[in-house]
């Protein structure tokens, strides 16, 4: 008797490669042959290069890292609206508005899909079926949506604490989850 160790991956009876989707074990080198190595297909490939649903096997960033994040990206952004409204007066909101607007825009729609804040606590915005960067237009959608989340009372974000994937009514807005990096 042969364990999966050990066995050739033409003896594991599953197409090509010799994997099957439930073996927890790949090959660790390209074919021609190496020993196997536990860990799945998911240990072979970052996020960002499978698709699928990659996203979904990722552990959920949870309220208090998210929060934190949040903090930290108010507190920066506050000092920078305060600023620009006392210098600018009525102009100074119009500005900070766009500032805000463009800096969730570019950071979280960009490559590595995280803040400052969300850099500091670990957690990253990746797109639900794909794991990879929701790209800046559904950053915008998902700047937008906060606002939706705040009205009732930040019913919006507090959604999160019930919802099977964690997500928060902008996350839905933006068909995106906050995963731990």
């Amino acid at each position: 008797m042969t364990d999966e160790t050990t066995r050739d991956p033409g003896q594991h009876g599953s197409g090509e490669s010799g994997v099957s989707a439930d073996s927890p074990w790949t090959q660790s080198e390209a074919p021609g042959g190496s020993p196997w190595t536990p860990g799945g297909a998911a240990a072979q490939h970052s996020p960002w290069e499978q698709g699928g649903g990659v996203a979904l096997s990722h552990a959920r960033a949870g309220f208090w890292p998210r929060f934190g994040a949040s903090l930290i990206d108010g507190i920066l952004l506050g000092i920078v609206f305060a600023i620009l409204v006392a210098v600018a007066k009525g102009a100074g909101n119009a500005i900070g508005t766009f500032i805000s607007l463009a800096y969730f825009a570019y950071m979280e729609g960009g490559p590595k899909g995280q803040t400052l804040g969300k850099q500091a606590l670990g957690i990253r915005v990746v797109d639900i079926s794909a794991g990879g960067p929701i790209g800046y237009g559904r950053a915008i959608v998902r700047w937008l949506g906060r606002i939706v989340s705040t009205i009732p009372l930040l019913l919006g974000y507090f959604w999160m604490l019930w919802d099977p994937q964690k997500q928060t009514w902008h996350d839905k807005m933006a068909s995106c989850l906050v995963v731990k990096t």
